[in-house]
């Protein structure tokens, strides 16, 4: 019985240590600070022994071109502040629209200045890696975005090699109305946009609840459907080593990644 005025003196113990609850792998994503979906996205999917970590970085809740381009500012701070004593594997910048906009190159360079002990990743980079490995050179793409930002997206993805079949945006404003956004309302809009000719279905953005009927539509078009969330995480997953097959996500999260461009 401890008495006050007493000094604890422990016994000798010799605990049991292993390499953590997350020795495999451990991942990093730099989310906005209004990304309502991406957070419990990738807790959905991370398999057993494998880490997630999440920052923030402070964006104004209004996506357009100009509000995009100011993240970079911030890419290497928000980077340094994800587990730097844990040392993730891979750190990504978790905005499709912003990735594009800012391009791949100049984010990565930001989080190599901020996480240099980490391999350096951004959602558009896990997109263009899903659709090369799932071989869907021709796909409909479907975003909550303005169309100045669709019309950057389409650009971005026909540079890559991959014909835009059709792209249609809800024209929302806000990333607090992307994540409102129903995932029934996001299945309907994918059979809405879908096409015979298309080789894939993109729903794009890393702030919409799209994830959760990914499988679903697959099953009702029979053909791939890629999510921003998805299409990361698989990626990144990847990247760290992590090659296991995890179902209710797509058939995506079957493929190895063997074709990715480590």
């Amino acid at each position: 019985m401890f008495n006050r005025g007493e000094t604890v003196q422990s016994k000798s113990w010799r605990p049991v240590l292993d390499q953590g609850k997350h020795h495999r792998a451990g991942l990093g994503f730099i989310l906005m600070s209004t990304d309502l979906a991406a957070e419990s996205d990738f807790f959905d999917m991370a398999p057993e022994g494998v880490a997630v970590h999440i920052t923030r970085l402070k964006t104004d809740d209004f996506t357009t071109g100009e509000t995009l381009s100011r993240h970079i500012e911030f890419m290497a701070d928000a980077a340094s502040r994800i587990q730097p004593d844990t040392k993730p594997d891979v750190v990504s910048y978790s905005c499709t629209s912003g990735s594009i906009v800012i391009g791949e190159d100049r984010v990565m360079e930001g989080i190599v200045k901020g996480a240099p002990w980490a391999k350096p990743m951004c959602i558009v980079t896990g997109v263009t890696d899903a659709l090369r490995e799932l071989n869907s050179r021709k796909i409909v793409v479907g975003t909550p975005y303005l169309d100045e930002i669709n019309t950057a997206e389409a650009e971005y993805l026909m540079a890559r090699g991959i014909e835009i079949l059709d792209i249609q945006g809800l024209n929302l404003t806000t990333g607090i109305e992307f994540g409102c956004v129903t995932p029934g309302y996001w299945k309907e809009f994918a059979l809405a946009i879908d096409r015979p000719d298309a080789e894939a279905i993109f729903l794009s953005c890393g702030g919409i609840r799209a994830l959760e009927v990914a499988d679903e539509i697959e099953q009702l078009t029979g053909k791939p459907v890629v999510t921003s969330n998805q299409a990361q995480f698989w990626s990144c997953l990847r990247r760290a080593g992590i090659t296991d097959p995890i179902k209710g996500f797509g058939q995506l999260f079957s493929r190895p990644g063997n074709t990715i461009k480590k």
